[in-house]
């Protein structure tokens, strides 16, 4: 991955975790945490969307949907596991 793919995925990844920061509303991560919330959502999202379902969408506006969708997974689940422990 040369140094184009890296920003586009800092881009894209910034955009999904600020949009999963909308959606969740709370604490913020600043906009470090909002890449890195949005990367391991885009992870989890390509697992779950590529595993379960045909692809939602091509192109940016379908991989940050399925970024977004992903990180506001995370978020929650992070939410839940910090109130049961």
């Amino acid at each position: 991955m040369g140094a184009h793919g890296l920003i586009t995925w800092s881009i894209i990844g910034g955009v999904a975790g600020w949009l999963a920061g909308l959606v969740m509303r709370g604490v913020t991560y600043g906009w470090i945490g909002d890449i890195v919330i949005g990367l391991a959502g885009a992870a989890i999202s390509g697992w779950f969307y590529g595993d379960y379902f045909e692809p939602v969408g091509g192109g940016v506006l379908g991989t940050v949907a399925a970024s977004a969708i992903g990180a506001i997974v995370l978020i929650a689940f992070v939410r839940v596991f910090n109130l049961i422990v």
